[in-house]
């Protein structure tokens, strides 16, 4: 074999020899780094995923509150939607009797929202103001008495009216004895969707207008709010409304509403 020839299959065999060694190298990183990050994923705890509380509203069931609970359940969302006996004990009672038994229903990591219908948002305020909640997130209300309704002023004393509502719907008005008004102003993020649709005009004479045939727009509102929008829906439908749903789900994860959502 010439010179010249051993010296190229000696370059040859050395630059082969470089590059098996470069690609190892780099082989060995890779496999480090993927070592690594499988290392991370074992060594930390997985992401739980956060809980929403739903809370009906008076002498309503858990039915009612379905369609919210399925949007949101559909979009990662633990959901807990039970049922209470609003007719038949004080808002006293039913706060904790209520809210509690929701949140057993949702892990112990994450935050823990809710999504109320009239009543259940005072439950919620009732509750708060009452008690510590370290995994608290965001509160959407739907159609909630926060100022009180002046249909009860104006019904309580109607024979019936008591045993349709219960004692908790007589606490729902605007005198001394009205539990919304003994409340203080929230200091956690609430957004607030009022209707502004009725059906039933009877009642509306006794509210002030805009309403939704059983609350007012403006005692909807309360102290301390972190975002209010109305929609064209009546009271007992308002929680059902594709466009109040889409409203919470958009609170709930970015802490405001949508506002200005074109037609």
């Amino acid at each position: 074999m010439s010179v010249y020839r051993m010296t190229f299959v000696t370059f040859a065999s050395c630059n082969i020899a470089l590059l098996a060694r470069h690609m190892n190298e780099q082989l060995i990183n890779i496999n480090a780094h993927v070592l690594f990050a499988l290392l991370l994923l074992a060594s930390s705890p997985a992401l739980a995923a956060d809980c929403v509380v739903f809370l009906h509203g008076l002498a309503r069931t858990s039915a009612s509150m379905d369609n919210a609970a399925a949007a949101f359940e559909a979009d990662g969302y633990v959901v807990s939607n039970l049922g209470y006996p609003s007719r038949k004990f004080p808002i006293e009672e039913l706060a904790p009797m209520a809210i509690e038994a929701g949140m057993e229903e949702c892990p112990e990591e994450g935050s823990v929202h809710f999504v109320t219908h009239s009543l259940g948002g005072i439950l919620v305020r009732y509750y708060l103001e009452n008690n510590e909640m370290p995994t608290l997130g965001r509160v959407v209300m739907f159609a909630p008495p926060n100022q009180g309704s002046e249909v009860v002023d104006s019904f309580r004393a109607v024979p019936g009216y008591k045993a349709i509502n219960g004692p908790a719907g007589m606490q729902l008005g605007t005198d001394e004895n009205s539990i919304p008004l003994m409340l203080g102003p929230v200091d956690y993020e609430v957004g607030i969707i009022a209707g502004t649709k009725t059906f039933n005009p009877i009642l509306s004479q006794y509210l002030a207008n805009p309403d939704d045939g059983k609350v007012s727009v403006a005692s909807t509102k309360v102290k301390g709010m972190t975002d209010f929008i109305t929609i064209a829906v009546s009271h007992p439908f308002i929680m059902e409304s594709p466009e109040a749903i889409e409203q919470a789900k958009t609170f709930i994860k970015t802490g405001q509403f949508a506002h200005d959502v074109p037609e």
